[in-house]
């Protein structure tokens, strides 16, 4: 039985209309040509389609909406189990109400060049259907309303501009991001150049990323982090074979797969040549590597005895140190954390700190009102919000559950994880939620035991991770190259034999660095790294030299059988649960020691981990770090990306480079 063509309707808007007698730029015009555009998902490919109806429009008749005027927008709801279905965009009437979703559901280009400009003769001569692969770049203009102008990649054809009089663009344009990425060109912000992945290789990844070798495409593109979550438990051959080609093509040569890894993840750029202007780390001597010890966790007598009469905290550069050293006892740490996430200033009163709580809730329960008070019959027009919900809920139940804190039905635990990831999506509309983000917020609940103060401690680390879960993945990109020339220096050798078994892009690191080692370690691990991490100390982005501690135990083991790239990626997810934290934090200390020490330090080395802004026994400058200010937080979140990425885009290794 044949298969039949599944067609499914992403965004429809009527009132959208072509000027036949109108130049490019003009609005003058005797007739307009009124239409219905549409995205259609049809059976994978993304279709652009622009339908007149019969009658043409006298322009005398029409009343224009003005540049700010709002627009209603019908929105068709697609059909079968929601599981199945694509997430669509609807925004609600209040624009102060809309929420963004930040994960980009790319999906799969043309596949054999159909889709292409297809004029439609039978229906108009003014109808018109592309492939979203096929469009090279949209210019957004407005003269009292807005209109688009379309150009195709390879077409020497020129598509009717589309002017919106009645509203829509900004819905079309918002519906059109979810497959692929729209950014502004540098010289011209009107026009937008869109980028679609490449299928085969998108289709290899997603595959890698996925447990169960099921509904591939589908889950990865719906859920992204998910996926890869989901983990690396049964590692296939599909990646592999995608850099390979057929037995007969046998291996790709090096920039082949630099290319398509390229496409996998836009921005990331592998240099196979030395070129100018690129830093060659070459084999550096660093030295013996210290010795360090590790000291017992920080009790809660010695925390009261940084705090003077009005509990303001002192000695707090001596304060961090101990707490790097040795982490903290668990009674000290629902206090201690509130300080070291930066929701408590250092410097503050017990009287400022109640007083700044008191005013947290009020702003934190106004948020939760927003979501709380939305109707059933509000919700069914806000999609976004429902699948937010959905997606909430799917994680909570399903988050630490062997946990006394979260274990068993209608745990209170439950609620809480709930409500506050809810409340997170009316704090931060630009994000929302993004899967992964329920694994940082559990342990942090589990310590502090309220809803209010988790919250706000959660904000403040999501400030940091917030470029891990952006629609772009820059915090991802930037952290896998830097690890990548870190690896470089401290073992040339063992990155190239990873490189001989192409996994020198370390992607085997990719959990690891998402969601800060929280599936890789016990529970009460991770509350061990997270606050040794938080003290922002020996160095910036320390968590890379915890990935390169791991490595190095394992490098051995690696090398010496000889493991190839599917051994690697199972080895390495299979090291979790078993990793000793107080060995790792030790070797990492090591590891940072070894490399301030050396003299002939690469730039890009230094810049990395902070070590060029380190003077005189000062603390390294960490934009990461929660002392820092927030708006430097989420520019250089996590990896300390874009700002290190411009400004060091002529220090790096041969083969990895930084850029913008």
């Amino acid at each position: 039985m044949a298969a039949e063509s599944v067609q499914k309707v992403i965004f429809e808007h009527e009132g959208v209309f072509i000027h036949p007698s109108s130049d490019e730029d003009g609005i003058e015009q005797d007739l307009l040509v009124s239409g219905s555009l549409r995205i259609i998902d049809k059976d994978g490919e993304i279709i652009v389609e622009y339908r007149p109806l019969e009658d043409t429009v006298d322009p005398s008749n029409m009343l224009c909406a003005g540049k700010d005027s709002s627009s209603v927008v019908e929105w068709a709801q697609c059909p079968g189990e929601r599981s199945h279905q694509l997430l669509e965009t609807q925004q609600s009437y209040e624009t102060e109400w809309d929420m963004v979703n930040a994960v980009s559901f790319k999906r799969k280009p043309c596949p054999n060049g159909e889709g292409s400009l297809n004029h439609s003769h039978e229906r108009s001569r003014w109808a018109f259907t592309f492939s979203v692969s096929d469009l090279r770049s949209i210019t957004v203009k407005e003269e009292g309303w807005t209109f688009l102008i379309f150009k195709l990649k390879e077409s020497s054809t020129t598509l009717p501009t589309l002017h919106f009089h009645q509203g829509g663009s900004r819905e079309f344009l918002d519906s059109l991001r979810r497959f692929a990425l729209l950014s502004e060109t540098p010289d011209d912000e009107t026009c937008l150049i869109v980028s679609t992945p490449n299928k085969a290789l998108s289709q290899s990844f997603e595959n890698l990323l996925d447990d169960n070798n099921f509904g591939l495409v589908h889950k990865f593109k719906k859920d992204p982090y998910v996926t890869t979550l989901g983990g690396f438990s049964k590692v296939t051959n599909y990646i592999f074979d995608a850099f390979r080609g057929t037995e007969e093509q046998h291996q790709r040569p090096p920039e082949e797969v630099a290319d398509l890894l390229g496409e996998v993840i836009p921005g990331l750029e592998i240099n196979q040549q030395e070129e100018p202007g690129f830093e060659v780390i070459t084999r550096i001597d660093l030295g013996t590597r210290p010795q360090v010890t590790r000291r017992e966790p920080l009790s809660a007598d010695d925390w009261t005895k940084h705090q003077d009469p009005e509990g303001r905290m002192i000695q707090i550069p001596h304060l961090r140190q101990v707490i790097f050293k040795g982490g903290l006892c668990h009674a000290v740490r629902k206090e201690a954390w509130k300080f070291l996430l930066g929701y408590f200033p250092w410097d503050s009163t017990l009287e400022e700190r109640k007083a700044l709580q008191r005013n947290k809730t009020d702003e934190y329960f106004r948020m939760k009102l927003q979501w709380k008070s939305v109707s059933e019959e509000q919700e069914r027009r806000n999609s976004r919000l429902r699948d937010y919900r959905s997606l909430i809920e799917k994680d909570v139940n399903r988050t630490d559950r062997t946990n006394r804190f979260y274990e068993g039905i209608d745990n209170p635990g439950l609620v809480l994880l709930h409500d506050i990831l809810m409340t997170y999506c009316m704090y931060d509309f630009d994000l929302g939620y993004v899967q992964g983000m329920s694994d940082l917020l559990s342990p942090i609940l589990y310590v502090m035991e309220n809803e209010v103060d988790a919250f706000w401690c959660f904000v403040s680390f999501m400030d940091q991770m917030h470029q891990n879960f952006e629609e772009q993945m820059q915090g991802m990109k930037t952290q896998l190259i830097q690890l990548s020339t870190l690896l470089r220096l401290l073992d040339l050798a063992f990155w190239n034999y990873l490189e001989s078994q192409d996994s020198g892009y370390l992607y085997f690191c990719f959990r690891w660095l998402l969601i800060r080692f929280k599936r890789e370690l016990s529970f009460q691990d991770v509350l061990r790294l997270w606050e040794v991490m938080w003290t922002g100390l020996p160095c910036q982005n320390f968590h890379l030299l915890v990935c390169c501690a791991i490595l190095d135990s394992e490098k051995q083991k690696i090398m010496e059988e000889n493991y190839g790239f599917n051994e690697i990626l199972k080895h390495i997810n299979e090291l979790s649960m078993k990793l000793d934290i107080e060995e790792i934090l030790q070797k990492a200390e090591g590891i940072s020691l070894q490399i301030k020490s050396c003299k002939d330090l690469p730039d890009s080395v230094s810049s990395i981990l902070g070590f060029t802004s380190d003077v005189s026994g000062s603390e390294p400058s960490n934009p990461g770090s929660p002392w820092a200010p927030r708006a430097t937080q989420r520019q250089d979140a996590c990896s300390n990306g874009h700002g290190h990425l411009r400004e060091t885009s002529s220090h790096n290794s041969c083969k990895v480079a930084f850029i913008s």
